[in-house]
């Protein structure tokens, strides 16, 4: 049996992370990506800019948590069907996508995600990898069901599901319709059915 090593320091105050992550939102929102600093952050916060630092290595990473992972402690659904639970994932990123403070985000985040390599590596570690494997249960239960194949390729799966909701609502700029969530998953559900 192991023990883990007692924590140095103080705890982390999750109020204190409430409300950078608030302040962060607000601030994006009212002056955009470019004029929002980890200084502002601190300040609104209430807090000292080590905090902030201690928590993200830069405005990058603690812009992106702000904006774009809102869904991430979302309870997962489970409706029962494959084509119900995605509908109800995907409602959950488009209004992620659609939120004041990602759209604001979004083009300034592509921007140093593109000029900094390691910065998109560690969105990618950081953010992105753990939530993949957080929906990996309602693929399992698909699985169970017989509704899908236990081979079925599900990472390339939750990529296209993104990458249309980005490409529709966060690229393009669309202002989707109710429906899209529910028609992105019927299509994605459809052709990965067990025939």
């Amino acid at each position: 049996m192991s023990s883990s090593p007692p924590s140095r320091g103080r705890p982390r105050d999750p109020r204190s992370h409430e409300a950078i992550i608030g302040a962060t939102t607000e601030l994006v929102v009212e002056v955009g990506y470019a004029a929002t600093s980890i200084g502002a952050v601190a300040a609104r916060a209430g807090v000292g800019k080590d905090t902030i630092y201690r928590r993200w290595s830069g405005k990058p990473e603690l812009v992106f948590e702000a904006a774009f992972t809102t869904t991430d402690d979302a309870p997962l659904p489970d409706t029962g069907t494959l084509a119900g639970d995605l509908t109800v994932l995907l409602q959950g990123l488009v209004d992620e996508f659609r939120a004041p403070a990602a759209a604001a985000a979004l083009p300034g985040l592509l921007a140093d995600f593109a000029a900094d390599p390691e910065l998109k590596a560690r969105i990618r570690g950081d953010f992105l990898a753990p939530s993949k494997q957080r929906l990996l249960s309602v693929f399992e239960r698909a699985v169970l069901r017989g509704e899908i194949a236990a081979e079925t390729p599900v990472d390339l799966i939750l990529d296209t599901l993104a990458g249309a909701v980005f490409f529709h609502v966060g690229l393009v700029g669309e202002h989707p319709d109710q429906h899209l969530a529910a028609l992105l998953a019927a299509v994605v559900a459809k052709g990965i059915e067990v025939r």
